[in-house]
């Protein structure tokens, strides 16, 4: 049966910060990178069939240090929810100009909208649910939780209720193997231990 395990990307200065990083392409912190590595030790006994990353360096670094960068192909549809204005900002900036601002109901002027990325992430899923074997996506915070709320067929405002930490993971798959049952068979599973 089909497994989907979606990664996201080692701490860069801008996640460490908590500040808003859409398509700026960041490189990984030192920390990133050596967490990068350590989930590829955890990941080495898995055999991966497909692997496919986000075009932005954070992630393809992170695939590459988890022994993965050499097989995988570059998916457009894995990039970081674009923040439009908000690039660069910190929550507490966001909310100071539009008070209980959440991007998973709101948005981003002259960003991408919840509709968007719902669209990109359903388009993703179609994509995947027509291959077989286990799969490996290396991708971002808040893309990553839209896409594990789509997978399970909430709406993209439940994304909100998953964290999704610097260089953790999570498994999509199907609950008793069928496929019309999509579930988070793990989900925000550091590289070194339980969160």
């Amino acid at each position: 049966m089909q497994r989907v395990f979606l990664i996201r990307h080692g701490e860069t200065a801008w996640s460490r910060s908590g500040r808003h990083t859409g398509l700026t392409d960041l490189p990984l912190l030192p920390e990133g990178e050596e967490d990068a590595r350590v989930l590829g030790a955890r990941l080495a006994d898995v055999h991966f069939d497909h692997v496919f990353s986000s075009p932005l360096q954070r992630a393809r670094r992170t695939a590459e240090l988890a022994g993965l960068g050499g097989v995988a192909k570059i998916e457009p549809d894995l990039a970081e929810w674009n923040y439009g204005r908000y690039e660069g900002l910190l929550s507490a900036e966001i909310n100071a100009e539009t008070p209980g601002w959440n991007v998973f109901r709101d948005g981003c002027p002259g960003g991408e909208s919840p509709g968007d990325v719902t669209a990109r992430a359903d388009r993703l899923i179609a994509r995947l649910r027509q291959m077989d074997g286990t799969i490996a996506l290396f991708s971002h915070g808040h893309f990553g939780r839209a896409l594990a709320s789509r997978w399970i067929g909430l709406g993209i405002v439940e994304a909100q209720h998953l964290l999704f930490g610097t260089a953790c993971f999570g498994i999509l798959g199907y609950s008793h193997n069928r496929r019309d049952e999509p579930a988070l068979a793990l989900w925000n599973m550091p590289p070194r231990g339980l969160p």
